[in-house]
Order: structure tokens, then sequence, then C-alpha cells
């Protein structure tokens, strides 16, 4: 283990990936420091997903080492990565549809207490308190008796941070966490997520294509490119940075992400 991964709650150092003839990651580097809310951006086919999916244990790096809260995890699956305390949400929200919103708490609950779920109708009083503590934390506290698939696209997003806060994290990685939603809606979603996040003490890396989304609550920027990394730092060096204007965003930005008319 480097003496300094310590420092971080998560530190990437020259991860590579190809797929046959595609070199999809290129010797990526990445530091999230404990606390840290840092995005992860880039244009289509940058290596975002890929580099998504290597850390979180999805794929297997072909070339790098993974440490995470002080322990190299590299290749460790995704089961054992959660058991450490690493969280994920996927762009296509993930959640038991015929159950409850309170029942896919409880699941997850439970599965964090390794208990048997052989029998739902054994456990069903489980967690209850629980549940209904991290339902109230993601603002779902009144529809805990609904199916879960009645609930709005937004609110299952909601209700997919309260399954991965059932395990406990010290790091949630966030796949597109505002996928799907209307402008304003993504706005409240993501900084839902950064309110909790600074409550618990949990540190976040997502990825994100809504600039606006990015600038409102990262505190560290990644831009990827071409499976290397373009630029990393704060939100202004990154919003000025005039290689990822070109190559990314296209055009300046200003302070709340939005583009900046020509002329």
């Amino acid at each position: 283990m480097s003496a300094s991964s310590t420092d971080f709650v998560l530190k990437v150092q020259g991860i590579s990936k190809r797929f046959g003839g595609l070199q999809a990651l290129q010797s990526v580097d990445m530091q999230v420091k404990p606390g840290e809310f840092h995005a992860i951006i880039g244009p289509n086919g940058a290596g975002k997903s890929t580099f998504f999916n290597t850390l979180t244990g999805l794929l297997k790096a072909d070339e790098g080492n993974i440490w995470f809260d002080g322990r190299n995890v590299t290749g460790l699956a995704p089961h054992r990565l959660t058991r450490l305390g690493m969280g994920r949400t996927f762009q296509i929200t993930r959640v038991f549809h015929g159950m409850s919103v309170l029942e896919n708490v409880q699941v997850a609950l439970s599965a964090h207490a390794h208990q048997s779920w052989q029998c739902w109708m054994a456990a069903a009083g489980q967690h209850v308190v629980r549940a209904k503590e991290l339902l109230e934390r993601v603002g779902l506290a009144a529809q805990w008796a609904r199916t879960a698939r009645t609930l709005a696209h937004g609110d299952q997003k909601r209700l997919e941070l309260a399954i991965a806060l059932a395990g406990q994290p010290k790091l949630l990685l966030l796949d597109e966490p505002t996928a799907g939603m209307a402008a304003q809606e993504r706005l409240e979603s993501i900084q839902l997520v950064h309110q909790v996040a600074m409550q618990l003490g949990i540190s976040c890396v997502f990825t994100e294509h809504d600039m606006a989304v990015v600038f409102a609550v990262a505190s560290r920027i990644t831009v990827l490119h071409q499976g290397k990394v373009l630029a990393v730092g704060l939100p202004q060096e990154v919003r000025a940075s005039a290689v990822v204007q070109q190559v990314y965003l296209g055009e300046p930005v200003s302070a709340d992400g939005q583009p900046v008319p020509h002329g």
C-alpha cells in the first residue's frame, strides 16, 4: 500500500483498460479526499462509464491500482466493495418495483446485517424504525407504504439513495444521478444528495453530463477525454480552462454552468 493512499478515501493510480484494440482508459489517476463531492465529466466516448465500472468492480483494470479507505481493492468484486463501505447508484434506477418503498429499504438493511430474506413474511418487521429514518432523510417518509413502481422517476432515485445509505457507505459512487429528470428537478435532486452526504460525512464521486448540476455541487472535477485525464481541479479552474472549453464544453460557460452566448 502506498503511504499516501491513507490521505484519501479513494486513490486511483495508473488505471488502464482495453477492449480488444480499443484503449478505453490510459493511465488514469484520481484522488478523492474525505468529504469531497468529486465529479467525473467528459464527452461521449471519453471513458467515464468504463472508469466508473472499474472503480466499482464491474470491470477489472488491465493495469493500475485502486485504494479505498487505505486498502488496495484492485480487482475486488462489487459485493466485497459494498461490504467495505463503497455504495453505488446506477443511471437506470435499480429498486424492487413490486415491493413497497419501506420494504425496499428493509431488504437493504437486512442484507447489510447479513440476515436471510428467504422468507419475506418472517422478516417483514425487521428494521422498520431505521428504514423510516432513512426515508425521512431522503424526503420519502410520507410515501413509505407505496409500491416502488408507482413512484415518480425522481422519487425512485431518492429511494435508490436510501437503499445505498442502508449500507452505511463511506463513499458513494453515483452514475448519472439526475438522468431522465427535468432541469429544476436535476438541481433539487443533486442538492439533496449533497446535503445528505455532508450531514453523514460521506464522500461522493459522480458522473454527470449537465454542467449546471456539476458546478452547483462539485468540490473537485476530473475531466476525461479519449480515455485520459484532460484536466483536474476546482470547479472554477475547470470552468476557466481553455482546453476543457474547446474539447468538452465546446464554448465558455458562466458561473452557473450555462453556455455564454457568442457576440
